[in-house]
């Protein structure tokens, strides 16, 4: 067997070239010459993109929380005009006096027809139809099922009509949505990382399979397994870096794309879904995370196959 010239120097010379950079130079390889940077590339991307949409759910869904905790709405549901303006200033002045109410406003019936007209219409079709009455309410804390009924207690006798809804129970199963969503994000981001620690480990080993002879030789110089393991540590740490960095890039133009869009939409509840500084700093730390993955799994994948082999 003929020996690579790196090989060949270190046996004249002894254990000593086989650390460091020389050492590394008996395992010859091609910076991204393998698939390997590119794989982690793609994974370090699929991790940025799922984690950015775990992240912005949460955000949206704190935020969703917090806006809606003490939002109440009164709705007077009365066909008679007269009787349902009537119903509405009682109330109102009930509640206003309230120590539970921190804010209170009577929603203009021009904006309940415009929140209703792309299902019934305008024109005669929305004259056709009673409206209710609004009011909506802030209350000091959350909208809980004690203060809601003592809320409608206080209206039964001036304002018999009169509905008391938490405006987070009509959101209720869209937060159950998206929590839902951002659990699936964190799962994915588990899978890509146990996949991408897979691809290093069949990586590793196919490297051992293809310089056995060498490694065999190495040993017979007195290298130990530990300095060997170091060796594909250095090459799949190259490897990590490389990919990890490309992986951040695309991943995060995606995200920035994807936020871009979804801006567009113009919508409270999912403008409550942006990504702040610290959020980035999360997903840029991702491939850092990747690298230790990488390096670990490799090591470990190394040392468990040289003692099976030797």
């Amino acid at each position: 067997m003929k020996k690579p010239p790196a090989l060949a120097r270190a046996v004249e010379r002894g254990l000593a070239p086989l650390r460091g950079r020389r050492a590394a130079q008996l395992l010859p390889r091609a910076r991204l010459g393998g698939p390997m940077p590119w794989v982690i590339a793609i994974m370090v991307a699929l991790t940025v993109v799922a984690a950015g949409g775990g992240l912005a759910l949460d955000n949206l869904a704190d935020r969703a929380r917090g806006d809606l905790a003490g939002g109440v709405t009164v709705q007077i549901v009365e066909a008679d005009p007269a009787d349902r303006s009537e119903q509405t200033r009682a109330a109102a002045e009930i509640l206003g006096g309230d120590g539970a109410v921190a804010k209170m406003r009577i929603v203009p019936q021009s904006e309940v027809a415009a929140l209703v007209e792309p299902w019934l219409g305008g024109g005669a079709e929305m004259e056709a139809v009673p409206l209710p009455a609004l009011i909506d309410l802030t209350l000091t804390g959350d909208a809980d099922p004690a203060t809601l009924g003592r809320l409608r207690d206080r209206l039964a006798e001036a304002a018999p009509d009169a509905r008391l809804d938490a405006q987070s129970d009509w959101l209720a199963p869209v937060l159950s949505a998206v929590s839902a969503l951002r659990w699936m994000a964190w799962g994915l981001i588990a899978l890509l990382a146990a996949t991408s620690a897979a691809a290093v480990w069949l990586a590793a080993r196919n490297a051992l399979g293809a310089n056995r002879d060498t490694i065999e030789i190495v040993h017979l110089l007195g290298g130990n397994d530990d300095q060997i393991a170091c060796i594909f540590q250095r090459s799949i740490l190259l490897d990590a870096a490389a990919g990890g960095a490309l992986g951040l890039l695309a991943g995060g133009a995606a995200v920035l794309v994807l936020g871009a869009q979804f801006a567009l939409l113009d919508s409270g509840l999912v403008q409550g879904g942006g990504l702040g500084s610290g959020d980035w700093i999360i997903l840029g730390s991702i491939p850092l995370f990747a690298l230790v993955i990488a390096v670990y799994t490799a090591r470990m994948t190394v040392l468990a196959s040289l003692k099976k082999m030797l």
